[in-house]
Order: C-alpha cells, then structure tokens, then sequence
C-alpha cells in the first residue's frame, strides 16, 4: 500500500483516507525497558545465591566467606564422608519409595475423581488440597502424635508414609490437569476394536497420561530429597537424611563441603528435569 493519502468519492463528495502510521510509539519503549529491568532483576535475585554457593563450593578457604583459590579438595572430602554419603544414600532410598508410592496412589486418585461421580466428592477433593495448603510444621507435629499414639517406632517406615502424604497431592493436582485435557474418543475407538479396560488402560490411557505422571514423579522425588521439618519429626536415629545431616553440620558453621553438597544435589535436581524434558520429546516424536 502506498504511503500517500487515497482519496474516495462517496456521494458525489471526496473523502480522505490516511494510512496507518508505521512508527513505533515512543511511549512504549520506557514500559519495555522498565519490564526488562524488572524481568533480569528476578532473575538476578533467584539466581544470584545459587551461583555464589556454587562458586564457593570450589573455594580454598575453610570458611567460605573470602575467596582465597580454585580447589577441588571439598569434593574429594565429601566422597571421603561416610557418614555423609550413608545420609545421601538414606535420602535416596526414602525418595525412590515414597515417590513411588505416590505416583501410584496419586494416579489412581486422580483417574478415580476425574472419572466418576459420587456423593461428598467436593468434600474429598478439598481433602486431597489440604497437605499442599498446610504448614509443613503442622504437618510435622501431627504426624508425629499420630505414630507415637499408634505406638510406630520412628525409622525407615514413618519417613516413608509421611513423605507419601505430603508428596501424593502434587502427583494428583498434574495427573488430573493433565486429564482435563484427554479425549475420552481415544478410549471408546480403543473399545470398539476390541480392547478390554485393562489392555485400554495400559495402551492408551497411561501413556497419554505419561506426561504428567513424569512431572508429578519428579515432584515428589524432590520434595522428599529436600525436605527438612518433615522428616525431622518423624526420623529416627538409625535413618539421618541428608537435609537433617547438613542442619547438624550447619551448626559448627558454613564450609565449603556444605556447599559442594548442595552443588551435587543441584546438578542431581537438574539432571532428572532434562532427563524428563528429553524422555518426553521422544514420545512426542
């Protein structure tokens, strides 16, 4: 189109028709700027002492506060750490099994409330929200009375059932977002050539769902690595985790090794999400 006015006849009268202008507002580009600003400060905030820990995790000096020289002798003395890696080891353990545990329960639940119908059903769905909503100090105490009135010795057991209590909701909330969203003509076209509702559900229901249960996995997995308040209720003295062992190392002070620690689960954490993001584009493709 041309940038010159065009000019009309309209009933024997002559109109004018301007182009639009192709210039940028100049007052858009301080709210870009601003928005900019404030974007890389976010960033900046939420990033910023993950980088310094890990950058410190590499320092020479024993208190960690002065950079003094590159040194990899905190990682060679955690690996030397046996108390430490029986913890890690622990935490492992529990997290593998309580994650397990929830994504089985979670997906059940999910496909149980998304499917059916049933009285009081509001009333269970508000149920399954309320350890997401809950302080985790709550969660704790009660918790603990509930084993200590039940007469359950503290150890591998409670850890485990209380992990799954709290880590099961995640599961359900992104299974079932995940199952708003699914046609149930998939599954009718499955019946009608013949498949059972076993052989539906395994071929065409769960891996539809895969998705989310793998969001939901790794949820779980890492609320249980890292929880603390938790799992300090309900341990026992035989299954130290690994967040309750950095607290007991916290209290002679910050060390490099804490923070080769902390590295080492964040490469871990990080590792699962693009295994995660990988494994999925492959079903994708």
């Amino acid at each position: 189109m041309s940038s010159e006015t065009s000019t009309i006849v309209v009933m024997g009268e002559r109109e004018e028709i301007f182009p639009p202008s192709t210039t940028e507002q100049p007052r858009a580009r301080p709210g870009r700027l601003a928005l900019v600003a404030i974007t890389l400060f976010t960033f900046a905030f939420l990033y910023a002492p993950i980088a310094i820990l890990v950058l410190f995790s590499f320092n020479e000096s024993r208190t960690g506060a002065v950079w003094q020289g590159f040194t990899l002798d905190w990682y060679a003395r955690l690996f030397r750490n046996e108390r430490l890696l029986d913890a890690a080891l622990r935490s492992l353990i529990i997290a593998a099994t309580s994650t397990a545990g929830s994504v089985v329960i979670g997906t059940m639940t999910a496909l149980v409330m998304e499917r059916y119908r049933f009285r009081s059903k509001t009333l269970w769905d508000g149920l399954l929200y309320m350890p997401v909503i809950i302080p985790e100090i709550v969660a704790g105490v009660s918790l603990l009375l509930f084993f200590a009135t039940a007469g359950v010795e503290r150890g591998f057991f409670t850890l485990v059932v209380s992990h799954i209590a709290f880590s099961m909701p995640f599961v359900y909330l992104t299974v079932r977002a995940r199952l708003a969203d699914f046609d149930l003509s998939i599954e009718e076209a499955a019946k009608d050539l013949g498949a059972n509702e076993w052989v539906t559900f395994v071929r065409i229901t769960l891996p539809l769902l895969m998705p989310g249960i793998i969001s939901g996995a790794l949820l779980a997995f890492t609320l249980s690595m890292d929880d603390f308040i938790i799992s300090f209720f309900v341990t026992g003295r035989e299954w130290t985790t690994l967040p309750i062992y950095i607290w007991s190392a916290l209290k002679r002070g910050v060390t490099p090794e804490i923070n080769a620690v902390s590295t080492l689960l964040l490469v871990f954490s990080a590792t699962l999400v693009i295994g995660s993001l990988i494994l999925q584009q492959r079903r994708q493709s």
